[in-house]
């Protein structure tokens, strides 16, 4: 006798996995909505190398299917404070895009994440950008991500036989306070995750920097007990 018994597809997302804490709520929004997930994390040579070590152990938190850690040495390009040999700036969030502005990064990324998301045939691509508590960087804007949606369409075979991408950002109008309340609330532990961009001896925090400063503001705001060791606190 047949079996009536139908088994529901999984979905596939590909999760652009940095080791920040965005891009661990990220991946653990797209494992709550029922994806199975392909993380890509992107080796590019960076001050900040720890944060490696951070989306390894996020990864295997979200119980991912794959994850590729892809080495591209961005160094060679420089021309930012986390590819160069320039001075991370410590004095404060401003207005104006930071020198620790990496040239078209998540451009970049995203067209990497691009490729592996047609070639495992997954049409979901999640990625960690923020638009209200952040440093002002171009590539997180909303109106780069819709820009880049349609480019994916365009540029691959898949959207050009109509199947074609979406590029999920569940934090793009989120606070870093509302970003710290979501990891609580899905159980993952926000001490996995790295955001310092100039980590200080022992590998800590060294708490003066942009992310460091959007961290603590993000606990504080939140009335979470921040887990983050720091050299020192702005």
């Amino acid at each position: 006798m047949e079996s009536t018994n139908q088994v529901t597809p999984t979905k596939t997302a590909i999760v652009l996995l940095s080791g920040g804490m965005d891009s661990m709520v990220s991946g653990a929004l797209a494992r709550e909505q029922g994806y199975k997930i392909i993380a890509l994390t992107i080796d590019y040579n960076q001050r900040h190398k720890i944060e490696l070590q951070s989306a390894v152990q996020i990864a295997a938190k979200l119980d991912v299917a794959e994850h590729i850690v892809l080495p591209l040495d961005l160094s060679r390009f420089g021309g930012s404070a986390l590819t160069d040999n320039i001075d991370v700036p410590k004095s404060g969030v401003t207005n104006e895009i930071p020198v620790t502005y990496v040239p078209a990064r998540n451009l970049i990324f995203l067209s990497l994440t691009l490729g592996l998301a047609e070639a495992r045939d997954a049409r979901d691509i999640f990625i960690g950008v923020n638009a209200l508590d952040y440093s002002g960087y171009p590539d997180c804007r909303p109106e780069f991500i819709e820009g880049f949606e349609r480019l994916a369409d365009l540029a691959t075979k898949a959207g050009d036989e109509g199947s074609g991408f979406t590029i999920q950002t569940p934090l793009q109008y989120m606070t870093k306070a509302d970003i710290a309340k979501v990891a609580v609330r899905l159980d993952i532990d926000p001490a996995l995750s790295w955001s310092c961009y100039d980590p200080a001896e022992g590998n800590l925090h060294c708490g003066y920097c942009d992310s460091c400063r959007l961290r603590q503001k993000g606990f504080e705001e939140a009335g979470i007990a921040d887990p983050t060791r720091y050299a020192a606190k702005s």
